[in-house]
């Protein structure tokens, strides 16, 4: 009897373990991974993916046109372990009919407790008084040094209130926030009724705001939507923070805000280029609060992430529904 052919599957990275071992037991699949926590090289993923009837690939995995025409026609699926899909050229795979699987829900309350995390890091100026108490500038109690801004009778605006925008305004209400803004491409009148939460616009919600929680996805309509003139219409004791993707923000922009005291401090867990060059203006500032995106960095949910990843790559290539669908 004539024995069925292995359907070649390639990761792009060294997954979480729970991912690993599902990928490791499909017995109708040859699995190829690259065994490295640092990015593939571009010629090496070129050479990796031809032939492949999978791939399973990060964010920071560009998957362009000449990147699926060197794969050919056997890739039917392509999943990718995260929730954006702006590294996706997303007209092409529709065109190519390749479906697409991505890991959304699983990192929503992962990334909405980082977000209020940020958000509270920056405005009670932590990192600034952490390094006081090593360089010797912590001398007595002084009434107004160090001192930063409180949630309690504040508005909090947030841009794009989607699942995590949602998630991150259930967990700073009980901070006795007294306004809920929001803005995006239409008015969510059900889900922003839990927080009372009034649709604006987006210089509206810049101006009103006493902290601005960047979560939305990155479009062509939200390419560079905080600018300088986004900046200029937020108050000088407002905090701004961006847990989206680093594109939303002119950086440029924001770091003059920063550096005048437009605003008063940023906090960020995504920036443009992703690492931030340790010369970056950003990092000269001490209002300005940087992480290396790390919104989904617990142990479970990078797992969960990785095994639904896992999945939705097997399940498309078996011609079954996946877990995780995204729908071109």
């Amino acid at each position: 009897m004539r024995l069925a052919r292995l359907m070649k599957v390639f990761v792009t990275r060294r997954i979480p373990p729970e991912g690993r071992a599902a990928l490791a037991q499909a017995a109708d699949c040859e699995v190829e991974e690259w065994d490295s926590d640092e990015p593939i090289p571009r010629k090496e993923l070129e050479r990796q993916v031809v032939g492949a009837h999978g791939l399973l690939c990060l964010l920071s995995d560009q998957v362009d046109k000449k990147l699926l025409d060197v794969a050919g026609a056997n890739l039917r699926v392509i999943s990718t372990l995260s929730v954006g899909v702006d590294h996706l050229a997303l007209d092409e795979i529709k065109k190519r009919g390749i479906r697409v699987g991505y890991t959304p829900d699983v990192l929503t309350d992962t990334t909405a407790e980082l977000a209020v995390s940020l958000l509270l890091t920056t405005c009670r100026r932590l990192p600034e008084a952490i390094e006081e108490v090593k360089n010797g500038g912590w001398t007595t109690w002084k009434p107004l040094w160090m001192c930063g801004y409180g949630l309690t009778q504040s508005t909090v605006g947030i841009v794009g209130l989607g699942r995590i925008g949602q998630a991150i305004a259930r967990r700073l209400k009980p901070f006795g926030v007294q306004r809920f803004l929001y803005s995006g491409r239409q008015p969510k009148p059900q889900e922003a009724a839990e927080f009372q939460a009034e649709f604006v616009s987006v210089p509206q919600l810049a101006a009103e705001s006493d902290f601005i929680v960047v979560a939305c996805s990155l479009t062509p309509a939200t390419k560079g939507l905080c600018n300088e003139d986004f900046f200029q219409k937020m108050k000088k004791t407002a905090v701004f923070v961006n847990i989206s993707r680093g594109d939303v923000v002119n950086q440029d922009a924001l770091y003059r805000a920063l550096a005048s005291g437009q605003i008063a401090a940023a906090g960020l867990d995504v920036t443009t280029p992703e690492p931030l060059p340790t010369n970056h203006p950003l990092l000269t500032l001490k209002n300005c609060v940087v992480l290396p995106h790390i919104g989904s960095a617990t142990y479970r949910t990078r797992n969960t992430m990785s095994l639904l990843a896992a999945n939705n790559l097997l399940a498309g290539l078996r011609g079954e529904p996946m877990p995780s669908e995204l729908k071109l």
